[in-house]
């Protein structure tokens, strides 16, 4: 039997899901509203021709393709991947990347702000007893997955940087994700570090590993604390958007169990 696990945010306008000037914004109309659209299609109809003299209910939406749970193409990091190559865009991710069995990281108990190292996922691959295979799916639960919606959501949470993400990728990963707002460290944190530092190196530097080794991740999950750390896959098909950076995707995990569904 399995258990299917909604591991994407609902897309919700008036929320902080997003930094200022990022944020999606949707127009509800009713079926009340509706009526004399509807009612134009059909010349010499009237309201009463109508089942209950309704409309249809309908909804314009204004967002960017990194608005809600999304998959980021190798395009978004860079304009090249695998050390030189093209970058493929969303609708050339292979299919096969994006339903694959998966493993949890659990990074809830690291700071906002902190970046992970090859050291911190090694020894969390270790605690969990698990040993990565090429193209497993790798999410990792931050401590912003509890935070989304609030005015903290985009500081929160750890990120993950060069080395990690490198590491990830040496082991065959190709996908990857974080219930995050991005999969590197945020951004508040990284511009203070800058500021003192003055160091390009650290600014995006999770994602920039794609200009080594292509490869997409998954950003604004939910609900990863209701998976065990492994024995289930995902499945994250993105929208088919024509070169573009990221497609929008309901991710869901796949969870199989011993019950007895005629029990």
């Amino acid at each position: 039997m399995r258990r299917l696990v909604d591991i994407s945010v609902t897309l919700r306008a008036g929320i902080a899901s997003d930094p200022p000037g990022h944020l999606p914004r949707i127009d509800y109309y009713t079926h009340e509203q509706t009526v004399a659209d509807v009612l134009a299609f059909f010349p010499g109809a009237v309201r009463a021709d109508l089942p209950d003299g309704e409309g249809w209910a309908i909804e314009r939406v204004a967002v960017t393709t990194h608005n809600g749970t999304h998959l980021d193409a190798p395009y978004h990091f860079a304009s090249t991947m695998d050390g030189g190559a093209r970058a493929i865009t969303i609708d050339e991710v292979p299919l096969e990347w994006c339903l694959q069995p998966a493993v949890k990281l659990d990074f809830r108990h690291l700071p906002d702000g902190y970046v992970a190292t090859r050291a911190d996922v090694r020894a969390e691959l270790a605690r969990i007893g698990h040993e990565l295979s090429p193209l497993e799916i790798v999410v990792v639960n931050t401590a912003a997955g509890a935070r989304y919606g609030e005015p903290d959501y985009v500081s929160a949470g750890c990120g993950m940087g060069r080395d990690a993400t490198l590491y990830l990728l040496e082991q065959g990963v190709r996908l990857s994700g974080t219930d995050a707002w991005s999969w590197d460290a945020p951004f508040v944190h990284t511009a203070a570090r800058y500021a003192v530092e003055r160091d390009p190196s650290i600014i995006w530097e999770g994602h920039r590993v794609g200009r080594d080794i292509g490869y997409c991740h998954l950003e604004k999950l939910a609900n990863l604390d209701a998976l065990p750390d492994t024995g289930f896959s995902i499945s994250c098909f993105p929208v088919k958007i024509h070169a573009a950076s990221a497609g929008w995707t309901r991710a869901v995990a796949i969870i199989d169990t011993d019950e007895d569904p005629h029990a």
